[in-house]
């Protein structure tokens, strides 16, 4: 099981990303991807699902 977990808790690659709602930079955690859209802390919470 040790295996599967190795490379966890490591620092994360921060990107830079302009929020679609607000407009604002932001930095995400992920690379984005062109066509889809990428939300700040704050306007992704009023998009989250429950």
């Amino acid at each position: 099981m040790s295996d599967r977990r190795r490379g966890y808790g490591g620092p994360r690659t921060m990107h830079k990303a302009t929020c679609a709602d607000c407009g604002e930079e932001c930095e995400v955690p992920f690379k984005p991807t062109e066509g889809r859209p990428v939300y700040c802390r704050e306007c992704y919470q009023k998009h989250r699902q429950y």
